[in-house]
C-alpha cells in the first residue's frame, strides 16, 4: 500500500471511532499526537481506537489526543481533516458511530486501561487549576515551534560535523544560515503565538516581539546600558506579546468603532513597544542570563545529584502537568548556548520507563494480554513516546511506575555526573527523547563523547528501571492477580473481584450503569478493579 493510501486508511479508521465528523469540533496535532476537540466524549470508542495498528495510545485531556508517533501524525492529520470536510459536505447524520465495534484487548489489558483512565480523569480534574491552565497556555505557545527547532537543530549538528571534519567548506556557510535563521527570529514567532493563545491579534504580538530582535535597538540606552538585539529573548517576547494583548483588549473597549482600525493597532504597538524597550528587554535579559548561569552552576557543582532528582521526578511532573513550565527554560537555553543541558537528563525518565516495562514483561509470563501491550508499545517507548507504556502498563499497576522513576533517576544521575566532570551533554531542540534524540545531541567535547555519554545514560536507565521493577515492583497480591492466563471469559474474571481491597486506595465511586466517558471505553460495572495505584 502506498504511503498516502496508508495514511488515508488510518484517518478513515479513526474518524468513525471518534463519533464521526459531526462530533469533531477542532483538529490539530503536535509532535506525536492528533489532538481533537469533541462535542460528545461518550461517542468515542477508546478500545477500538487503541486496537488500530497505527495508534500507540490515547490520552484524554483538554483535547482528545490520539498518539500516532512522530512523522506519522503530520501525514495522517491532513488526511483526517480532508475526510471530515468531505463528510460534512455530504451532511452525515450527527453522532454516527461504527456498528459492531468490539474491544479486542484481553481482559487484563482492559482492566489496566480502566485503571489508567481513572488516574487520567483524576489528573485532569486536578490540572484544571488557574496555574496549570496558564502553564498549558505557555506550552501551546512553544509546541508549534518544535518542528522548526528540530529541523534547524539537526542541520546545525550536521554543519558542526562538516566543519570539524573540514568537509564541503563551500556548503557549511549555507547550512549555518539555515540553522541560525529561525533562532534569530524565534522571538517573533513566540510573540505571534502568544497573542493568538491569549486572545489577541497574532500579528500585533509578532510586531511587538520583533522589536526585540531589531538591530536598531543597539542605539538605545535603558537602565544605564545599551540594549543588544535579541536581549530578553523568548521570555521578553512572551511578556511583550501578553502586554500587547491586554493593551489591545483595553483599546477595543474604549476606542470608538469608527476609529478602531487606526487607533487600536497603533496604540497597541506604541504602548507595548515602549514598555518592551525601556523595561521588558532589560528585565527579561537579566532573567534569561540568570537561568543560563544557574543551569551551568547546578550541573557543574552538583550534576550527579541534580540529575538524580530531576530524572526521578520528571514522570510525576508530567502527570501533574508541571513539566510545561520547563519549555520556556529549554528554549531560553537553546537560544543562549545553542543547546539545552536539561533535556538529555530529563529524557532518562523514558529510559527508566522502558526498563520497567521489560521487567513487567518477564515478571508476568502467563499474562498474554499485558505482554502483548508491552511488545506493541515498546518500540514507541524506545523512541521517546512513553504514553502507551505509562497509561497502559506501569501507572495502573502503581509500584512499577515508582520503580520506573528510580530507573530514570539513575540514568539522569549518570548524565549529570559527566556534566559535573566537565563533559556537557545538550540537545539543540526540544520534543524528541529516547533514541530519537541522538541526531540532536551537542556538547562541549565533541559529538562522539556526547553520544557515548547519552547512550550510557540510556543503558543505565534501562538496567536500573529493569532491576528496580523486577525485584521491587511487585507484591505478592499483584503477582497473584496478574501472573495468570487471561483465557477465562470476562464475566469469570470480573467475578473474582479485587484480591486486596484493603491495601489499595479506591478510585472515585462511579454509580452509573453505562460506560464511563473517561474510562477508555471500559464499563465500570464489569471491570475487576479500578484502583488508581497498587502498592
Amino acid at each position: 500500500m502506498a504511503t498516502e493510501d496508508k495514511n488515508r486508511a488510518t484517518a478513515a479508521a479513526i474518524l468513525p471511532l471518534v463519533g464521526g465528523a459531526a462530533n469533531v469540533a477542532s483538529i490539530a496535532h503536535c509532535m506525536t499526537r492528533l489532538r481533537l476537540g469533541l462535542h460528545d466524549r461518550s461517542l468515542v470508542d477508546d478500545e477500538a481506537l487503541k486496537a488500530l495498528p497505527a495508534v500507540m495510545g490515547v490520552v484524554d485531556d483538554d483535547t482528545y489526543q490520539i498518539v500516532l508517533g512522530p512523522g506519522t501524525v503530520a501525514r495522517v492529520t491532513p488526511e483526517f481533516e480532508q475526510l471530515v470536510d468531505e463528510a460534512r459536505e455530504a451532511a452525515p447524520a450527527p453522532g454516527d458511530t461504527p456498528a459492531g465495534t468490539a474491544a479486542v484487548t484481553a481482559v487484563s489489558a482492559e482492566e489496566l486501561a480502566a485503571q489508567g483512565a481513572a488516574i487520567k480523569a483524576q489528573r485532569k480534574a486536578k490540572n484544571a487549576t488557574p496555574f496549570k491552565l496558564f502553564l498549558r497556555k505557555i506550552a501551546n505557545i512553544f509546541v508549534p515551534l518544535i518542528p522548526a527547532l528540530i529541523g534547524c537543530g539537526i542541520i546545525a549538528g550536521l554543519n558542526g560535523l562538516l566543519v570539524n571534519l573540514q568537509w564541503l567548506p563551500a556548503v557549511t556557510p549555507a547550512l549555518a544560515a539555515m540553522a541560525s535563521g529561525f533562532m534569530a527570529l524565534i522571538a517573533v514567532f513566540v510573540g505571534y503565538n502568544t497573542a493568538k493563545e491569549f486572545g489577541g491579534t497574532p500579528i500585533l504580538g509578532g510586531a511587538v516581539a520583533a522589536i526585540i530582535v531589531f538591530p536598531g535597538v543597539a542605539n538605545i540606552d535603558a537602565f544605564g546600558q545599551t540594549l543588544s538585539p535579541g536581549q530578553g529573548g523568548v521570555l521578553g517576547a512572551l511578556g511583550a506579546a501578553v502586554l500587547a494583548v491586554y493593551v489591545e483588549k483595553w483599546c477595543r473597549r474604549w476606542v470608538p468603532e469608527a476609529l478602531d482600525v487606526l487607533v487600536t493597532p497603533t496604540l497597541t504597538v506604541l504602548i507595548s513597544g515602549l514598555v518592551t524597550i525601556f523595561g521588558l528587554m532589560y528585565v527579561a535579559g537579566e532573567v534569561s542570563s540568570a537561568i543560563g548561569t544557574f543551569a551551568d552552576w547546578l550541573l557543574s557543582n552538583g550534576g550527579a545529584g541534580a540529575g538524580f532528582v530531576l530524572g526521578g521526578l520528571f514522570l510525576p511532573l508530567v502527570m501533574l502537568g508541571l513539566h510545561q513550565a520547563l519549555i520556556p527554560i529549554h528554549t531560553t537555553l537553546i537560544e543562549q548556548q545553542g543547546y539545552t543541558v536539561l533535556l538529555p537528563i530529563l529524557a532518562m525518565a523514558g529510559a527508566g520507563q522502558v526498563g520497567a516495562a521489560v521487567a513487567v514483561y518477564f515478571r508476568l509470563p502467563r499474562n498474554e494480554s499485558i505482554r502483548r501491550t508491552i511488545k506493541s508499545a515498546l518500540p514507541a517507548g524506545l523512541l521517546g513516546v512513553g504514553e502507551p507504556l505509562i497509561y497502559g502498563v506501569s501507572l495502573p499497576l502503581g509500584r512499577p511506575f515508582v520503580t520506573a522513576c528510580v530507573g530514570g533517576a539513575f540514568g539522569a544521575g549518570f548524565v549529570g555526573l559527566f556534566n559535573q566532570l566537565g563533559d556537557t551533554v545538550g540537545s539543540t531542540a526540544i520534543g524528541p527523547s529516547g533514541w530519537a534524540l541522538f541526531p540532536l545531541l551537542d556538547g562541549n567535547h565533541g559529538l562522539g563523547s556526547t553520544i557515548a555519554i547519552y547512550a550510557g545514560g540510556l543503558l543505565v536507565g534501562y538496567v536500573a528501571g529493569f532491576v528496580a521493577t523486577y525485584f521491587f515492583g511487585f507484591g505478592k497480591d499483584l503477582l497473584a492477580e496478574f501472573n495468570v492466563s487471561q483465557e477465562p471469559a470476562p464475566s469469570t474474571v470480573a467475578a473474582q473481584g479485587n484480591p486486596h481491597p484493603a491495601t489499595a486506595p479506591a478510585a472515585p465511586a462511579d454509580t452509573g450503569s453505562g460506560p464511563d466517558p473517561d474510562s477508555d471505553g471500559t464499563d465500570p460495572g464489569t471491570s475487576p478493579a479500578k484502583d488508581p495505584a497498587r502498592v
